[in-house]
């Protein structure tokens, strides 16, 4: 029984929340209170930061201690690919008008920084060039903040646990130079020395932070990097040596290389709406006319923490990140309170029973059956003949090519409906 306790004791928690406008992903263990804070996406057109985020908080598994990410803070920032819709985010960390677009954002995310559990904070950033003391050329030199552990000053309070942030920056660096894919690309420590020198940093994020005694640093990956998937390779490298600084124990599901990162970052998951029906956002078209959907107070949800949505007009803009995904050309329904939970489909002439939503793999025909009072519409077949597309032995050269769901044309949609209200929505895959 004791066994049976611990272990329960040992469980991970990972839950992600939205508290108003910031997304708060923690992965944690019971074995300590130590936290390292990771925070992507302060600037919109800084991609490698907020893609690393979402794959730490996707792609790896915290065995000990714990893990918080809010990997996308500035979302609308993020959709436009701009630095700040409504002015800079990070400089907005000491001073804030009481009208600012970003209030309620910068009043939740300071919340979180202040949290007893936070131990350390990572701000993660895309910046200019490649950083060198000594000047280089337009690229590497000392202005630039590429390819640096950004640090405010020195150390904090003695009694603070990581508070040698230059020793630890110090350390990152070391570690990271020996991992690197160019020469070129080697890391620094930028001592940014801000309550002295830099009063744009004292507006800053990081800063904020040490002047409430948490160690904090920027993570700066250089824009000058010739992929996204050597971006998130730098950002998630040094998140890694925070970790083992930290001694939070972690897995990952794949072997840390621009390959699988370039494979990553345009996995893009699906979006489930509504609750009855869900797309894989992954070489979906991109534009989809007639989805079905509510006049208002849709729910839309992600597996990819970077998905997001924008209205426009009665059509929704599906981003993951800054990358616009597809349009959803929306036609509104009411929707049915009650529905079947399964539906019958004959699939190459063996009859299935299925849940709704579930999706349908087929080699050469499929034939919903039909079932009382619902209305099947396989989105992509013309029949003149019938209204209710159920009871029809359908092939994939029945079917019209711009209405499927991938590029592949492959995937239709197939929906349900009872009295005229929308039930639900299956797919059916062409192999």
């Amino acid at each position: 029984m004791k066994n049976i306790i611990f272990k329960i004791l040992l469980s991970i928690f990972i839950y992600s929340n939205a508290i108003a406008n910031v997304q708060l992903i923690k992965k944690e263990n019971n074995d300590s209170n130590t936290t390292l804070l990771v925070i992507g996406g302060i600037h919109g057109n800084e991609p490698g930061g907020y893609f690393a985020a979402s794959i730490l908080a996707t792609h790896y598994k915290i065995t000990s201690k714990n893990l918080w990410i809010v990997p996308n803070l500035n979302k609308q920032s993020i959709q436009k690919d701009k630095r700040g819709i409504y002015g800079d985010m990070n400089r907005k960390f000491s001073y804030i008008k009481k009208d600012d677009k970003d209030l309620a954002i910068i009043k939740e995310i300071k919340k979180i920084i202040l949290e007893k559990k936070v131990s350390l904070v990572l701000n993660l950033h895309d910046g200019h060039g490649f950083y060198r003391k000594k000047n280089q050329g337009a690229i590497f030199n000392p202005n630039a903040w590429g390819q640096t552990c950004v640090i405010d000053q020195c150390d904090l309070n003695q009694n603070q646990p990581f508070g040698n942030l230059n020793t630890i920056a110090l350390d990152v660096k070391k570690q990271m130079n020996k991992k690197l894919l160019k020469e070129h690309h080697s890391f620094d420590v930028r001592n940014t020395n801000t309550k002295f020198e830099d009063e744009a940093m004292q507006l800053s994020l990081t800063y904020f932070a040490v002047t409430n005694n948490k160690p904090a640093f920027a993570i700066e990956s250089s824009k000058n990097l010739s992929s996204l998937s050597q971006k998130v390779f730098y950002q998630l490298l040094a998140i890694e040596e925070f970790m083992n600084i930290m001694h939070i124990g972690y897995s990952r599901d794949f072997e840390l290389n621009e390959k699988n990162l370039s494979q990553i970052t345009k996995n893009y998951g699906n979006l489930r709406i509504n609750g009855n029906f869900t797309l894989n956002l992954t070489n979906i078209k991109k534009s989809l006319s007639f989805i079905p959907i509510k006049l208002k107070n849709n729910v839309f949800k992600f597996s990819n923490p970077l998905g997001s949505v924008e209205k426009k007009g009665k059509n929704f803009i599906v981003y993951i990140g800054n990358k616009k995904i597809t349009t959803l050309r929306s036609q509104y329904f009411k929707m049915a309170q009650t529905c079947a939970k399964k539906f019958d489909v004959i699939i190459d002439g063996n009859i299935f029973s299925l849940n709704n939503t579930s999706d349908i793999i087929v080699n050469d025909d499929f034939n919903i059956v039909n079932k009382n009072d619902y209305r099947v519409n396989v989105i992509g077949y013309s029949s003149k003949k019938y209204k209710n597309e159920s009871n029809i032995s359908i092939k994939l050269k029945d079917l019209n090519k711009r209405y499927s769901i991938d590029k592949a044309n492959k995937i239709y949609r197939v929906e349900f409906y009872k009295n005229n209200e929308f039930c639900f929505m299956s797919k059916v895959h062409f192999k």
